[in-house]
């Protein structure tokens, strides 16, 4: 990771941490939850949001009247529309997508839930995702969502990450290590 990225991730985490411990004192997670799912489709549709957040030209004052007005608007949990406000103060709102990650992230966790990405050359079929499901609840203890994509490169097999542990039991791996043990024959 790139520092200034590294730094963003930090920043946003520091927030997360905040918002989520003082919602979950106010025993209102779920608004949190619908705030975030809200922010992110309003982050993803709207061009005008995307360069408020991160224009370094807006000034703090309009940055911070502009998202308390669409916080007003979207209704969202008293908390997360404090937090924004602050962000704008303190010129914190370009990590706004790192923040909502980590507070679902923080979410999903309270949940005891973890999320697998999961790589593979072919789309897997229900079936497949349903037993993969199981298995690595099994593994983990505790429940997990699949985020399955594909990636014809990997030739066969799996890629299965759950957060910081990671399988590869992909073809490609395969071939990669036997062309390695064969060089050091040669």
């Amino acid at each position: 990771m790139s520092e200034p990225a590294s730094i963003s991730a930090g920043i946003a985490q520091r927030y997360a941490t905040a918002i989520f411990a003082i919602a979950q004192d106010n025993n209102d997670l779920k608004g949190l939850e619908t705030g975030i799912n809200d922010l992110t489709a309003a982050l993803s549709e709207s061009a005008d949001l995307r360069s408020l957040i991160a224009s370094p030209l807006v000034s703090r004052a309009d940055q911070e009247a502009a998202i308390t007005a669409v916080a007003k608007k979207m209704k969202l949990n008293p908390v997360l529309a404090n937090a924004l406000g602050l962000m704008a103060q303190k010129r914190r709102l370009f990590v706004l997508p790192q923040l909502l990650n980590a507070l679902r992230d923080a979410l999903a966790e309270a949940r005891g839930e973890v999320t697998a990405e999961v790589a593979s050359a072919k789309a897997l079929t229900k079936t497949q995702i349903e037993k993969l499901t199981k298995t690595l609840s099994e593994q983990v203890g505790k429940s997990v969502t699949i985020n399955a994509t594909v990636d014809e490169s990997l030739i066969g097999g799996l890629v299965v990450k759950v957060g910081s542990k990671m399988i590869d039991s992909s073809i490609r791996s395969k071939l990669n290590s036997l062309q390695n043990a064969m060089k050091e024959v040669g």
